[in-house]
């Protein structure tokens, strides 16, 4: 028998608790988050918090699962027939405009794998490689035929996450620092600069 669907009370309580508990652990890690911050964040009684997920790792597999298919969209937008050194340059501007809209979300999943991906190592080995080790396929071949020049493919992407997802992990610092509101923009032009430079034959 098919579960009931849920009334539009549930979807919004459920939603509620998801919002909150990004809020939080995006703050505290999970080991830091308490179940009572995260029902006080939504609104929630702990009783009812508990009504729609069992526990605290309940809640925060829930977040990661969505987020880790979310975060792979940029990624899966790589084409191969397109041209080489404006498809990864594409990349790197959708990875940060993720960075700017969803900084909460990659500070969850930085948590996630500082403290040694306990709750992700699977959706990581299942998802992430299989995809990562395609396009690397993709940039591989682009070497090969000598449309851009010769980098690591895996260290390539490893390499574009570290520079994106920096604006969101340290999003304070670096507004600290370039005392800009918005770095996201300046941000932009230096890294399409430095990567068409170094993705570019004999630049």
């Amino acid at each position: 028998m098919s579960p009931r669907p849920r009334t539009r009370i549930q979807r919004k309580n459920m939603q509620a608790i998801l919002d909150a508990a990004l809020e939080v652990f995006s703050q505290h890690g999970f080991r830091g988050a308490t179940l009572d911050q995260i029902a006080e964040q939504a609104g929630l009684s702990k009783p009812n918090l508990l009504y729609y997920f069992a526990s605290k790792e309940a809640i925060h597999v829930t977040l990661l699962t969505g987020l880790m298919d979310t975060w792979l969209d940029p990624l899966r937008e790589l084409d191969p027939a397109g041209d080489p050194v404006e498809e990864i340059l594409g990349y790197i501007r959708r990875k940060l405009e993720m960075s700017r809209d969803f900084p909460r979300e990659s500070r969850l999943f930085a948590n996630e794998v500082l403290q040694g991906a306990p709750r992700m190592q699977a959706a990581i080995v299942e998802q992430l490689k299989p995809l990562v080790d395609q396009k690397a396929g993709t940039i591989r071949d682009w070497i090969a035929a000598g449309r851009i020049a010769a980098l690591d493919p895996h260290h390539l992407i490893f390499t574009i996450w570290a520079t994106t997802q920096h604006y969101a992990d340290f999003d304070i610092q670096v507004r600290l620092v370039l005392g800009q509101d918005d770095p996201i923009a300046s941000a932009e032009a230096h890294l399409t600069t430095f990567f068409r430079r170094a993705l570019t034959p004999g630049g």
